[in-house]
């Protein structure tokens, strides 16, 4: 699945079906796909190649929208595979967390966690004191590295 069609996704699941079962009326939620259509594509776009302020202010905008809650935003570790999740650890890192855990960070890098485990052995990654691997770290690896592949 691309950015744009997990983003149109999430937003008619969490938003627009609930509005819709609320008002017994799939006229206004209808309205409002039409439009999120065409926002979708312009988020993508900005998420996938403007400017890092721009980005992050969609970023901040989405998270709120679509994870809202009084606790941290704390994700299954899947989730950073996804195309959201990949933009989101590519131009923020975490929203909410120095450092997480040498699964997450796998998940954030598309590695093992063992994959993870020997780039801190390596001196490839730093370990954060608590110790997970810190955000920014793994942020800045997949701003200036290719993607990982894993040895069979």
């Amino acid at each position: 699945m691309d950015l744009a069609g997990q983003l149109l996704r999430l937003l008619d699941n969490r938003l627009l079906d609930p509005l819709e079962i609320l008002l017994q009326d799939a006229g206004p939620p209808d309205a409002i796909r039409t439009l999120l259509r065409r926002r979708v594509a312009e988020w993508a776009e900005t998420l996938q190649h403007g400017d890092d302020t721009a980005a992050v202010q969609v970023i901040a905008r989405l998270m709120g929208t679509l994870y809202p809650g009084d606790e941290g935003f704390q994700p299954p570790a899947d989730w950073w595979r996804t195309p959201l999740g990949q933009i989101v650890v590519r131009r923020v890192g975490h929203p909410y967390a120095a450092s997480v855990s040498l699964s997450t960070a796998g998940a954030m890098l598309g590695i093992s966690r063992q994959g993870v485990h020997d780039l801190v052995r390596r001196g490839r990654l730093p370990r954060h004191p608590d110790g997970g691997v810190p955000v920014a770290a793994i942020r800045d690896r997949l701003r200036t590295n290719p993607p990982i592949e894993e040895s069979s």
